[in-house]
């Protein structure tokens, strides 16, 4: 395979347009502020100080990550598996972030840029419970350009659509791939993954689909059983 350099790469594609350059925005605009209070999902690329970089999937309800200022994002971290590579890359590497906000049924995507830092302050964190819960530490992101990307890519893969949906049966639960590949632990079936999953979630699962109860009541309700029934162990 014949390797590109950065010369070769002029004579393959043409310069952006203007109008590609100029949608860069130095903040936090109230169309992107729109969008990010409307997305449940984005991915936080972060890069560390030996130069390797991470994506992480990141998601809440729609807004989990807040708009604190024209120039300030505030996304809450929840419950994962523990490696926390991304926070490693931001606390020991240049801090530099990047995110893509997707909101289910628009093509296009929002793009942000910025230098963030972390907090575990007590009263940062009791304004973001969700799901009954404090986050573990709240990702504060200095907001240094915003723009919205085309929709070719989302259009192109039909992410959205029903059609390209596939069953979840045609590849093992991620416990028994995890199992296979590393011999540790044991394996699940994908019943019981999801199962674990909705008791770390289920506060958000019984408002979603069980809609004709009282809020106070469903939460109050949710919560006590996530305190219940919860596993302290969280492997995947």
């Amino acid at each position: 395979m014949t390797e590109l350099a950065a010369s070769d790469l002029k004579t393959i594609y043409p310069q952006p347009a203007p109008r590609v350059i100029a949608k860069a925005r130095p903040e936090i605009d109230a169309h992107a502020k729109k969008f990010i209070a409307m997305s449940p999902f984005c991915v936080l690329a972060t890069s560390g100080s030996d130069g390797s970089v991470d994506a992480s999937p990141r998601g809440g309800n729609p807004g989990f990550v807040h708009v604190a200022g024209a120039n300030q994002l505030l996304m809450p971290d929840r419950s994962g598996n523990n490696r926390i590579d991304s926070f490693r890359n931001i606390v020991e590497g240049s801090g530099f972030v990047q995110l893509i906000f997707f909101v289910p049924g628009i093509d296009e995507t929002l793009r942000v840029g910025g230098k963030g830092k972390l907090s575990a302050d007590p009263d940062l964190m009791a304004s973001m419970v969700e799901f009954g819960k404090l986050p573990r530490a709240v990702l504060s992101i200095s907001v240094h350009e915003a723009y919205f990307h085309c929709g070719k890519a989302l259009m192109r893969s039909k992410l959205w659509s029903p059609e390209t949906r596939v069953e979840r049966a045609v590849m093992p639960s991620i416990s028994q791939v995890i199992h296979e590949q590393t011999n540790l632990g044991e394996p699940e079936s994908q019943a019981v993954v999801e199962e674990r999953y909705r008791r770390s979630c289920d506060v958000r699962i019984a408002l979603s689909v069980v809609p004709g109860l009282v809020p106070g009541i469903h939460v109050l309700t949710a919560i006590k059983t996530w305190m219940a029934g919860t596993s302290p162990a969280m492997t995947n």
